[in-house]
Formats: C-alpha cells, structure tokens, sequence
C-alpha cells in the first residue's frame, strides 16, 4: 500500500505520518517525508504510535450508570439531564471541558452548541493548562492570538533562545531541526531554565536562572538593549505604542539587580545580553516553563517587548515563538474552544463580532460573556454551581492542579458525561454517562500546528464497535436537546462552515481568515499555513490602531517557601499527558520506567535520601511517592517531578495533587512550576522488583505498573507485609496456574527473597525482593517473559547467563540499544558520530542524541582520568 497521509497525535510539532495498514491487523507508521513540520522524521512516541491502536484497552460501547446502554438511550440521558439544569439553574450551571486532542471540528461542533445555544461560555480546554498565557500575551501585544514566526524561523536565524522549553523531549523533531540548523549555520543556541535539561546540554549557554524570575531577566534585557541604543527607533516610531510606560517598569532592573533577582552571576548574564543585542536574527522561543506560571501573561509580554524594542518581529529569522504542547491546541484557539474567546479570534466586548457569529449560526441566544477558566470551572464543579459536566478527550482528575480537589469535585458532581477512548482513566471512574469516543486513526478532520499549519487527519482504521467520532456524538446530543444546526454528515461540513466563519465579515480585519478553504477538496487537502508567511511583515497589527503594544511588566515577589522546596513539574521524552496512549507500549517504558523525582545531590544528604530509594512529596494532607534520582541537573532547594503517571498505574505518583491551582491572573493559566513542597525519605523497609505475565495485585504504599512483553513489570515498596512466601507472591504477582513450578531462594537474615514460577521452561512471573532498591537489571528481567526457556537458578541469581545479553537501560527507544552498548561502542570508536553509526543509537527520531553524547562524554572524562 501507498500508505495513509494523517499527522501525528502528540506535541504541537505538528508531523505529518504515514500509516499502512497490514493484513494481519498492524499498522506500520512511517514519518511523512513530504509534510513540511517534519520532512519525515519522528520522535520515539509517534514511531510507536502504530502499538498504541490495539482495543483491548478500549471501552466500545455506551454505559449509563455503569451498565450498558443504546446509543439512543445514553444521548437523551445527556440531553434531558442537560435541558433540565439550564431550565432550572441557567445556562451557566452546566460546562464542558475539552481538549486539544479533539480535532477542530470537534472543537467547533462543542463550541458552537455551548455558546450558541446553549448560550453560556462554560466551555474550557486542556488547552488552558498549556498555552492560555501565550493567549493573552499575543491579544496584549498583537490585538490577536497570532503566533508570527514559522518553523524556518528557527533554521535561519543567528541567535535561538529557548526559555522554559525542553525541546529534545517535548518537541523532539523541531529540536533535530534546529540542532541541524545550528551545525549547518553556526547560530548560537541559549537555554533559560532552571534545570540542566538535555536541551540545556546542548546549549552554547545555558542560564539556571531561579524558578519564576523570567520577568526580572527580560526587563533588564529591555532595559538594557534601551541604555546602549540597540532598538530600532524607526520600528518603534512607526508601528508600536506603549515604550515609555514599559520603560518605567523595566529601567530600575540593572544588571546587578537582574543578576540578584534571577540567581545567575552578572558575566553569563552580561554575554547573554550582548548577544541579543548584537544579533538581528533572533528567535525567542517559549513553552510551558513560561507559560504555566502565575505570572505568565507578564512573562509572555516581557519577552515580546525586547523583539519589538529591536523591531525583530514580521521578519525571516527572528520573533518570538509560542510552542503549542497539544496537537491540537491552536485550532482550538481558532475556533473558540477556549472560555475567553468566543470564535474565529472573534471577542466577547466587540459587538460586531457577536453579531456576526450570531447570524453566521443562526443563534437563539448568544453567550454575551467570557465563561469559566479551568480552575475556576472545576472550583464551580465543586460548590455546587455545575450541575451537569461533559468532559471530552482528557483526564483532568490527573493533569489538573490540586488533582484530589479535582477527584472530589467530581464524585460531588450530580451529572458526569464523558467522552473517551477509555474508560480505564481516574476521570472516567467519575461517570455517569460514557462515551465511547472514535480514537486515533478512525477519526477524520484538521489539526493546527505550533506554527499555523493546518494538516489533516485521516481515518485508516473502521470505527471499532459502537465508538462515534466526538463532532457526531455532540450534534447528536445537540439536536436531542431541540437544536436545529447541527444536521452535519461529514466533518468536512462542518470544516466549511468553520472556514467560511472567518471569513465573515472580515475584511482583513482579523488574520484568521480561511475563506479561500471552503470549497471543495477537503479529502485531499495538502498542510496549509495561514497568515503566511509572515504574519506582521507589513508592521500592521490587529490593535484598534494597527500598532503593536508594550506592556508594562512589573515583576512580581517570588513567593516564600520557608522550609519548602520548590516542585517544578514536567514531561519527559517517551510518555505523553496521562499515559492513556503511550502507557500501552512497552518500549516507552525502557529509559523511564516508574515515576520519579529530581533532587540536589545537596538536599539529598541533608535529608538522608540515598539513590533509588522512594520519596515522599508533602503540599497537602495526601503524600506524593517516587523514586529517587539524585542529579545535579537541578538546582538545591529545587526537585522536578514528571506528571503523566496516575492511580491507575501507580499508588500514590499523582503529582499534581502537590500543586496549588494558583493562577496567573489574566489568563487563568495555573502554575505549575513552582509549587511549595515538603520533601521527605518514606522509611521503606522493603523493595521489590517482579515482572509477571498476569496484572498484578499491588497493595503497598508504592507500587507502579508498567507493560512489558508478554506482561507486566511492578515496582513495590513497603513498611510491613513484605512478599515473603510463596502465597503472598502468587497473590502480587496475581497468578492464577495452579500448575506452576515455584522455587524460592531467601536471605532472611539480610531481609532479600527471590522467587520464579515457571510452566514447561516458560517464565511466568519472577520477583525480587531486598531491604534496599532491588538491583537487578529491569531490560533482562522484562526479557523473561518472552524469550526462549530459563532455568529457575538463572532467574533467581538475577543474571543472565552471558553478560554480554544484557544491554542495560534502553537509550535510544527506537533502535533498542542500551547503556551498556553504547559504553562498549565508546571504548572502540572516537566520537559520538562514530557510536551512533556503530550502534544505531540516535539515527532514527534523534531524540536521545543527547543522552548518547552524554555517555560517551563520559567515557572519554574516564578514560582522560585514567591517563
């Protein structure tokens, strides 16, 4: 087969996939080498998206209370129980919340119901979690939500400044774009981050400035780049208001005030500032460490104010850059799926643009007025003040701040509706109607990427039992409530009406304008950019008089966290969100296999926390447990934290049950980054370490579940009831064949228990157990299950019988190839070319060549030493 063109599901990069669907029901996934996001490359979880398109974790048919229902039946409950409270409480006491997984005609078809006619704006997105800040730092600034750079922005500008982004793990083909740009060209790349990522490795300079003091750094830039006259007066003059009331609260930041506020000495600062200044072509990229801040709006303008100073925006090369997280979460800012906007980058305040949407819909009665903001949304869940939730394509009980508060605002909630490709989530656990929701590679419709590309998604796959594509479930539930509008047969249907809206009454007033799409060809429909190429080339902006705005950005007091230390938390490079897509492979287990926690080499001594063993994480009564990882990576008084694992997966690994829900105050986006937390070693008086062909049945305080091949590996720790005889150890690892041959290996005195339980040669589960972290190498012991005949001594000696079997952790996901191989390639051959050819590592996605060059980096220091 030629293959399916569809784009992948994860960041907002944007990569065009190609899927080819085989005989024997697998999928092969290749990158498009045609789209013009990723020219056919792929990180480590798009490669793999082809393992994630199994259904046995799919729930495919509607429930109502638990049990299983008709379509028909499942609908009206949504649509009585709906009507029923906007007529006895109003429209605002009911919401949906959605998510940039949904595609933009699925955005559209719940926008225009809940603010049409439902005619209340209580709809909010994941999305307000991820780029709401930058939202409202381009209104402030632009007069629109317009992101003015481009993906070749970054190739050929002279200077990249990446700030709160990890861009080798969280936009892994754009970072090997740029870092090939960087080679090619000889631009300078600079890191802003607290932590010393695998981006920050491969920065020229890396500045660890102090979580949330990015306003602090990029007044004094400005405040800088005026003092020694490197603005562009004739930019300024032309095309921009504002400066002066931007100068009064950004001149008093000197560099040595700068250097105080943001930790950094006052040399790195002054190179950094030089370099802006003398570097016409500059990007400044940001992301979540910018945006997901109580002060992020600020942050977004403080960083916009020093390109506009410097006239570098609307030009090849330079502008600031918003790195969309979801893959979706721009066309859902273009249709109005966030609760501040109303559609089509139309305003709430502007009369016109009501009345336009309103004709264009044929509204009964228009949402006059911004709705809830996530947090405030869910805070209204939990008074009492939604009455009835529908909660589309996302897990809010494990992504959202404060997630206990979240989980008990919905066990409180009187009406419940979900709308997923699984019910197997924490949120979904909450339902009182479910959904079952059409998933990847059987849905149909657009997405819009980082930088205003509009690709296609294309279904491959048939709609597997009675799962509905989300636009269809919502018309349905649309006309079951009496509404008329919503008779669409295809999403390209709705993708004209969506397109023909911003055009309507446009007049080049507003840049999102897709009225050239609304004719035929939407099967065929090739990736487009609009606004292109670039958008603010002409220095006419979206304001009222067509200039852009200063903001004035005061910074902030940093909150004290006396006896606390500060959480930042994040995602890392293989798993996506909450895991309900990328915890089914089990190769995006091998570099990170359980939850975990970065902490000072420093803080680790002073709290007597040694390597591997688990943490607790206090902000609250509930504590957090990870595993410990002690790495000078970040900061003392600082610990990063990862945000994809759950209860479904995991004991008590929830980390945003330490976060605070605080939010910035303009664009409701919460912080997320620095959190106040008491960091602790959970007194274990055991570990464990088994894989097992069954689930297993995990009861101690830290657990967490992964797959394997042919099963699952669980990691455990405990203060009492350790898995110490044979029952207890068919009873975790939740065997079930009477018939197995058991043997058992113990050191009661040293507290170490080893067992294997083995049918005809056939491993099916093995488990191991000390009064310390278990050291037994997790690659060979997941090996068990699948490969070939074991004898019960091998197993409970924990070796594998040749030594050279055992690669070690798995760096590079896509080639399979360990630490221990690539140790071995770096004492043969000279360089990190060289290892990567010999070893495969690093040549496929390219997104582990900095752990790769970390090693040989390594092994060269060690060898110099030796010398």
């Amino acid at each position: 087969m030629t293959g399916i063109r569809t784009t992948c599901a994860y960041c907002g990069v944007g990569c065009g996939v190609i899927a080819r669907p085989h005989a024997d029901g697998s999928v092969g996934i290749t990158g498009d080498p045609q789209h013009p996001a990723n020219f056919g490359r792929l990180c480590s979880k798009g490669a793999a998206l082809g393992e994630t398109l199994g259904l046995g974790h799919r729930l495919l048919h509607p429930l109502v209370h638990g049990s299983r229902a008709s379509w028909s039946d499942a609908v009206a409950v949504v649509a009585e129980t709906f009507t029923s409270a906007i007529r006895d409480h109003g429209p605002d006491s009911v919401a949906f919340y959605v998510s940039g997984q949904l595609l933009t005609e699925d955005y559209y078809a719940a926008n225009k119901l809940m603010k049409g006619f439902i005619g209340s704006a209580n709809i909010d997105t994941n999305s307000r979690l991820c780029m709401a800040s930058a939202v409202a730092g381009h209104l402030r600034a632009f007069g629109a939500d317009v992101v003015p750079c481009n993906y070749t922005d970054l190739e050929q500008a002279d200077l990249v400044i990446l700030v709160g982004s990890n861009l080798a793990w969280c936009h892994p083909v754009l970072s090997q774009r740029l870092m090939e740009a960087k080679q090619k060209r000889g631009s300078t790349l600079v890191v802003i981050d607290p932590r010393r990522t695998v981006t920050a490795e491969a920065a020229d300079l890396h500045l660890p400035l102090k979580p949330g003091s990015d306003v602090a750094l990029f007044n004094g830039l400005l405040a800088d780049l005026y003092r020694r006259g490197a603005t562009d007066s004739r930019f300024i003059f032309k095309h921009t208001s504002g400066l002066a009331e931007a100068m009064l609260a950004a001149r008093q930041w000197t560099l040595a005030r700068v250097a105080e506020a943001t930790g950094l000495a006052e040399v790195p600062l002054r190179t950094f500032y030089d370099l802006f200044a003398r570097t016409p072509r500059t990007v400044t990229a940001f992301s979540m460490g910018v945006n997901q801040s109580s002060a992020g709006t600020d942050k977004v303008n403080a960083i916009i104010n020093c390109h506009l100073v410097t006239g570098r925006i609307g030009k090849p090369g330079c502008g600031p850059f918003s790195l969309t997280g979801q893959p979706n979460a721009m066309g859902g800012r273009e249709v109005g799926g966030l609760a501040t906007t109303l559609a089509a980058h139309m305003q709430f305040d502007n009369a016109d643009h009501r009345n336009i949407v309103q004709d264009h819909w044929k509204s009964p009665r228009l949402a006059e007025k911004p709705g809830l903001k996530a947090v405030d949304l869910f805070r209204a869940v939990g008074e009492g003040r939604i009455k009835a939730l529908w909660i589309m394509a996302t897990n809010p009980a494990v992504s959202m701040p404060d997630s206990t508060a979240i989980a008990e605002a919905l066990k409180a909630c009187p009406f419940v509706a979900i709308s997923d490709v699984t019910a197997a989530t924490d949120t979904a656990r909450q339902a009182h109607v479910f959904l079952p929701a059409a998933g990847w590679g059987e849905k149909d419709g657009t997405v819009t990427n980082s930088e205003r590309r509009i690709s296609r998604q294309r279904a491959f796959l048939p709609l597997p039992g009675e799962a509905r594509p989300d636009w269809r479930i919502i018309c349905d539930v649309a006309k079951a409530m009496g509404f008329s509008g919503f008779d669409y047969e295809s999403p390209a249907e709705i993708f004209r009406e969506h397109a023909a809206l911003t055009a309507a009454g446009n007049q080049g007033l507003r840049l999102l304008d897709l009225g050239a799409l609304t004719g035929a060809g939407y099967d065929s429909m090739a990736p487009v950019q609009w606004g292109s190429p670039q958008p603010f080339a002409s220095g006419q902006f979206s304001t009222p008089d067509g200039r852009a705005r200063f903001i004035a950005t005061p910074v902030k007091a940093s909150p004290s966290h006396t006896g606390a230390m500060t959480l930042n938390t994040g995602r890392i490079r293989d798993q996506w969100h909450t895991m309900t897509r990328t915890g089914l492979v089990p190769r995006l287990f091998t570099e990170t296999a359980e939850p975990f926690i970065e902490i000072n080499p420093w803080d680790a001594e002073v709290l007597g926390i040694a390597p591997a063993e688990i943490v607790e994480v206090r902000n609250g009564p509930e504590p957090t447990l990870l595993r410990a990882m002690i790495t000078s990576r970040v900061r003392r008084g600082e610990v990063f934290a990862p945000m994809h694992w759950s209860d479904t997966n995991s004991a008590a690994a929830r980390v945003n049950r330490a976060t605070d829900g605080s939010c910035d105050p303009i664009s409701g986006q919460p912080e997320l980054k620095l959190a106040a937390v008491r960091v602790g070693r959970f007194s274990a008086s055991w570990f464990g370490f088994g894989v097992t062909v069954s689930s297993p049945n995990c009861g101690s305080p830290y657990w967490s579940i992964r797959p394997v091949m042919k099963g699952f590996a669980v990691e455990c720790a405990g203060v009492g009831g350790r898995p110490d005889s044979e029952g207890a150890f068919r009873d975790l690892m939740g065997l079930t064949v009477e018939e197995a041959d058991i043997a058992m290996a113990a050191d009661r005195s040293s507290g170490s228990f080893r067992f294997v339980a083995m049918s005809k040669g056939r491993v099916l589960a093995a488990l191991f157990v000390g009064a310390g972290p278990v050291a037994v190498s997790r690659s060979w012991a997941a090996s068990l299950l699948a490969q070939g005949h074991h004898t019960p001594s091998e197993v409970l000696a924990g070796l594998p019988r040749d030594a050279c079997a055992d690669p070690g952790p798995i760096v590079c996901i896509c080639g399979s190839v360990g630490r221990n191989t690539i140790v071995s390639a770096a004492k043969r051959f000279s360089g990190l070319n060289a290892v990567c050819q010999f070893t495969g590592a690093g040549i496929l996605c390219g997104s582990c060549r900095p752990q790769v060059a970390r090693i040989v980096d390594e092994r060269t220091e060690h060898v110099q030493a030796a010398e």
